[in-house]
């Protein structure tokens, strides 16, 4: 389950934390005399789940209690053998043991320091003015040489549906399994010659020469425009907020970095 070359972090880890945080526990193993604390395993089934890679079930439970006895066994091995004592260890200890004291301290600093709807709204407000403009639902038909976007244009011409042709003959399969739909869209988001292209589209239009861009040959049609409306707050709250608590623990290191005496 865990990679061969995270053991001696998996090692680490589990032993700084349990140090750290002294999380009463019961005992889910005993290596020549030493008690493996369940806090441990619950340490390593939270940072798998958190992952979303598995589920905490009795499976995952006895993978995780077989990895922590294999860590136990080289940990005790190595502390024979006085690897523990290697300036390299050392400093390696040291830094892990630095990550996850400012890791609790970020943590608790962020708990202290909530980021308030008002201020989620307020920032929200401000961003908000970006999503003005239009949008533009468009169609198209990319091929790869201009004497079979001629062609494609003279069969639009005598009725052929735009759709079933992008089926056919696009290039781009993802649009093309959809008739060429490329969904709702700011011209600004495609490269330049094809975005300038469609904003010059009457709605309901068809270019009537191919627009050549680094693709290839593409025949746009304008299927409808709308005024841009952007996610609402509630979509992106989550995401604001992550970005403002990041916003405010990095002025809080810098403030720290201010304040601190660096010679």
């Amino acid at each position: 389950m865990f990679k061969a070359n995270r053991l001696a972090l998996a090692i680490a880890a589990a032993t700084l934390t349990t140090s750290v945080f002294a999380a009463p526990a019961g005992t889910i193993a005993t290596v020549n005399g030493v008690a493996i604390p369940s806090s441990k395993a619950d340490l390593f089934v939270k940072e798998v789940t958190a992952r979303g890679q598995q589920k905490d079930t009795p499976e995952l439970r006895a993978q995780v209690k077989d990895e922590l006895i294999k860590n136990e066994v080289v940990y005790q091995e190595a502390i024979k053998k006085g690897v523990d004592k290697s300036p390299e260890a050392l400093a390696q200890l040291e830094m892990l043991k630095q990550r996850i004291v400012i890791g609790a301290f970020v943590n608790s600093y962020v708990k202290a320091n909530p980021i308030s709807d008002s201020d989620l709204r307020k920032e929200y407000d401000k961003i908000k003015a970006n999503f003005a403009g239009k949008e533009f639902k468009a169609r198209h038909i990319l091929v790869a040489t201009e004497a079979e976007a001629k062609a494609i244009l003279a069969d639009l011409k005598k009725g052929k549906k735009f759709d079933e042709i992008a089926q056919a003959k696009s290039m781009d399969k993802g649009s093309a399994a959809k008739g060429g739909d490329l969904g709702w869209a700011n011209p600004n988001s495609f490269v330049k010659e094809f975005g300038t292209a469609l904003a010059a589209l009457p709605k309901g239009k068809t270019t009537e020469t191919a627009v050549k861009t680094q693709f290839g040959y593409h025949i746009i049609k304008l299927d409808d425009v709308r005024e841009a409306k952007g996610p609402s707050f509630e979509e992106v709250k989550g995401e604001l907020a992550q970005q403002m608590q990041g916003q405010q623990v990095q002025k809080m290191v810098e403030d720290l970095v201010k304040k601190a005496k660096v010679e």
